[in-house]
């Protein structure tokens, strides 16, 4: 995918044959802080959420991010490459680890720019509609996969940092309100609410 600036991605991949990326708080840790090193130089985090055997960010692109740069023989943007970074960064540490080799994620990590979708123009949403909907699902995720009850409960998201109940710093607040209509006061209501199951299923990691 070709990244444009100031547009909004929806980037996301799993464990390859669906096995788990994740084992330990350590490990969700250090996804995280390569995340911060290897995507943030390069694009504003709005919202993620990382699950035992996949993960969902969610960005804003912006000018340097999408400059082109040569790695190895491919002109590729500084976003695609920080993506690739962060994966094989990580793969690397999780295979010495458990002394394992072999592809962690599956080959092709998504990146659905959320402007563009069938489902938007037939259902007449507005981008902010279509951005909050993708704000608030990516923190459902751990609800909708039985691992707590409430999205406040689960660690490995930004769900604590919009609700006040944590000071992280990596997800900028100002993009969050203004693509996705974030608030604090109203977030834990707009959070929780339940979404068509059209809309879920077209976020779901395809099998």
């Amino acid at each position: 995918m070709k990244f444009l600036p100031d547009n909004i991605y929806h980037i996301y991949n799993q464990g390859n044959n669906q096995q788990d990326i994740f084992n330990s708080k350590e490990e969700y840790i250090i996804f995280l802080w390569m995340i911060r090193k290897h995507v943030q130089t390069h694009a504003e985090i709005i919202a993620w959420c990382l699950m035992p055997n996949h993960f969902h960010i969610l960005i804003s692109a912006n000018e340097t991010g999408c400059q082109i740069v040569k790695q190895g023989g491919l002109q590729i943007e500084k976003i695609t490459n920080g993506i690739r970074k962060l994966l094989s960064g990580y793969a690397r540490i999780f295979n010495k680890k458990y002394n394992r080799s072999g592809s962690l994620f599956r080959q092709k990590t998504k990146a659905k720019k959320v402007a563009e979708s069938d489902w938007v123009i037939k259902n007449n949403y507005s981008l902010q509609d279509y951005c909050s909907r993708c704000f608030n699902y990516i923190h459902q995720n751990p609800v909708e996969a039985a691992l707590v009850k409430l999205p406040s409960e689960w660690k490995f998201s930004s769900y604590q940092d919009f609700a006040g109940l944590r000071k992280g710093t990596l997800c900028n607040k100002e993009l969050a309100s203004k693509y996705c209509g974030y608030n604090e006061k109203d977030f834990a209501f707009e959070a929780n609410k339940k979404f068509s199951t059209d809309f879920l299923n077209s976020f779901l990691i395809e099998s």
